[in-house]
């Protein structure tokens, strides 16, 4: 009796359990999960059903409970490379990267033909920016598997975060001859081809993603921002349009739409548009820049710093959002909000020459001149020489004191922009304050300054003894002749 109702029970489990995978197969995540956790309920002791929970789990993007899934099965059966894999991804998606790294060396300790640890590992490095390191396993998996389009796919990644667009195009155009249908690989072929500047390469490979997939939101937002870049307004209409039809409550969408009335001088337009958006996500990075510079516009400065504060506040990492708006703190005279907008680039940047040119000017404002100036020459060693930066750092030079600097500087602006009036007033100055000193330095040499300032002293000295003769009183006077009396 008890045999047939434990085996009645199991023989349930493994209906759950099966019906749970045909649901996983036809995308109903959550029947799936409520299968397979029936199935768990009845035989917990299963390891291969906590991992296709943590596989559903994975599918609906709730990686930390994966996570804590994969780790139960691991419990159950302790060197199965596969689970350990993928826990290990997922630890790479929470961002417990060295619980990934030592999960994956585990596994390559264990079966060190598991291609797909070294193929994973890829991207936990270049997570950290250890892309030396990547590039290292890339290499230990090829020996493995050279044909593996995944590995091509990260290792493209990272090459693309270190701006080696080329290499990534390379990589990822092998990913997409060996899986043609892997997913947004068309997309992003289109994004390097995009960042290294060839337009129609990436206008085709755009195209490309969307006909394979054509209600792709992200595709169609970042083509929509392309054509908008390239000043294609009704076709980038056309596709931020597209995706309020298809998902009426995106806010982005509402956004760009909005910066196409903005770029065309629609004002109104553009601020319902942009009030549209922050209503429906109000931590949209964008919006509340746009309508602090219309308050300006509108001469409401108080009300453009309230919401240039705002934005500061959110989590920006985009450098062209963070430059504009230290620019905007520079213009309300903000400066340690705007001296903490370009740290927040130059901190991830270092070699961005506008962003140091930026806290430059935040320090001349605040008349710290040598740290300005430190500043403004770093820009500069970056490639930052335009007229306008030179100008600046000559002012710094005369300002601290170094007078031959400011005219070296001076005259290369003058020789990029000889008819600019503040550059030309600028070297007159510093030129003839130079050449001032230049003569009174010569003339310090001459028997005749020197005699003159002899002279000078001397008549200067009988000068202060009669004032001070003439401060003291006739008492003082009397007591200084019967001293002198007394002395004859």
């Amino acid at each position: 009796m008890f045999d047939a109702m434990e085996y009645s029970a199991w023989d349930q489990a493994d209906q759950a359990a099966g019906m749970a995978f045909e649901l996983y197969e036809n995308g109903d995540m959550d029947m799936a999960l409520t299968q397979i956790q029936e199935a768990i309920d009845l035989n917990p002791n299963n390891a291969a059903w906590h991992f296709n929970k943590g596989l559903t789990l994975d599918a609906m993007e709730r990686f930390e409970e994966a996570a804590h899934t994969y780790e139960r099965a691991l419990e159950i059966s302790p060197d199965d490379p596969e689970i350990m894999n993928s826990l290990a991804v997922d630890y790479t998606r929470n961002g417990q990267y060295d619980l990934a790294l030592a999960t994956f060396e585990r596994i390559q300790q264990i079966d060190p033909s598991f291609e797909p640890c070294f193929c994973n590992r890829i991207i936990t490095y270049t997570e950290i920016d250890q892309h030396d390191k990547a590039e290292e396993m890339f290499y230990l998996a090829q020996q493995l598997n050279p044909d593996c389009p995944i590995c091509f796919y990260n290792i493209g990644n990272s090459l693309f975060s270190r701006q080696q667009y080329e290499r990534a195009i390379w990589c990822w155009q092998r990913t997409a001859m060996l899986e043609p249908t892997h997913p947004q690989i068309n997309y992003r072929i289109a994004q390097a081809y995009w960042a290294c500047g060839k337009i129609e390469e990436a206008r085709h490979y755009f195209l490309e993603e969307l006909r394979t997939n054509p209600g792709d939101i992200d595709v169609i937002l970042d083509f929509g921002i392309f054509l908008l870049k390239q000043n294609q307004l009704d076709a980038a209409r056309e596709k931020f349009n597209r995706i309020a039809e298809l998902m009426p409550g995106f806010a982005p969408a509402q956004f760009y739409l909005g910066e196409l009335e903005h770029l065309q001088g629609h004002d109104e337009e553009a601020e319902k548009y942009y009030r549209q958006a922050l209503q429906r996500e109000s931590g949209l990075v964008g919006p509340r820049f746009r309508l602090a510079q219309l308050a300006i516009q509108y001469e409401q400065p108080q009300r453009a710093k309230e919401l240039l504060q705002e934005e500061y506040e959110l989590d920006i990492t985009d450098v062209d959002v963070l430059m504009s708006m230290g620019l905007l703190f520079m213009e309300l005279e903000e400066t340690d909000c705007a001296t903490d907008c370009f740290l927040r680039i130059v901190d991830e940047h270092k070699e961005h020459a506008d962003a140091f040119y930026g806290l430059g000017k935040a320090l001349q404002i605040r008349g710290e001149h040598e740290g300005a100036l430190q500043f403004f020459e770093h820009a500069v060693m970056l490639g930052k020489k335009d007229v306008d930066t030179l100008l600046d750092t000559a002012r710094m030079y005369r300002a601290v004191g170094k007078k031959a600097m400011a005219l070296k500087t001076i005259l290369v602006a003058r020789m990029i922009d000889p008819k600019h009036k503040e550059v030309r007033r600028f070297w007159r100055h510093i030129h003839l304050s130079t050449l001032t000193a230049r003569i009174r330095a010569w003339l310090e040499t001459t028997r005749l300054y020197q005699r003159l300032t002899l002279l000078y002293a001397g008549y200067t000295c009988r000068f202060r003894r009669v004032i001070n003769s003439r401060r003291k009183g006739p008492k003082e006077h009397l007591e200084i002749r019967s001293d002198s009396s007394y002395s004859q």
